[in-house]
């Protein structure tokens, strides 16, 4: 059962990042993140639109946004790293090779998991005030005729 869902989740991901198999490998490899991209930010406006209110649209819908670039960019990297630990069998820490770019990749991780979080909260959250407000004690009117007079 698990190395059935294994080479399912293999073959799943090589229909996207594999340059071999995927139906979009005629175009260069920065097309197919924008498609990616464009698609997710498509999902992410369809789904913020059914589930958000008007007022936590925005805030719902920069953290769906994130999480889908932050879930496609992640996936596509672990894809990458791990057909290249496959190739060379080499540790980073034997080789060294702390490059800036692998740094960004944990800041952003940490950067999207705050995002995410944020989203969730705004969409769990119901009311963020304590005390009840019933309105003025006195209506528009009664306030400007007061202060003419």
């Amino acid at each position: 059962m698990i190395s059935k869902l294994n080479k399912w989740m293999i073959e799943s991901a090589n229909i996207m990042f594999d340059d071999s198999k995927s139906d979009l490998r005629s175009l260069p490899k920065t097309v197919r993140l924008q498609i990616l991209i464009v698609l997710s930010f498509i999902w992410s406006t369809v789904f913020s639109l059914y589930v958000f209110s008007l007022t936590t649209f925005i805030w719902g819908w920069a953290g769906v946004v994130m999480a889908h670039i932050g879930l496609i960019i992640a996936v596509y990297i672990t894809f990458k790293f791990f057909h290249k630990a496959k190739k060379e069998q080499k540790s980073v820490f034997e080789t060294g090779n702390y490059n800036p770019a692998k740094i960004f990749v944990i800041f952003f991780l940490v950067f999207f998991i705050f995002i995410f979080t944020k989203g969730v909260e705004v969409l769990t959250k119901t009311n963020s005030y304590s005390i009840k407000y019933d309105g003025p004690k006195k209506t528009t009117l009664e306030r400007i005729k007061e202060f003419l007079d």
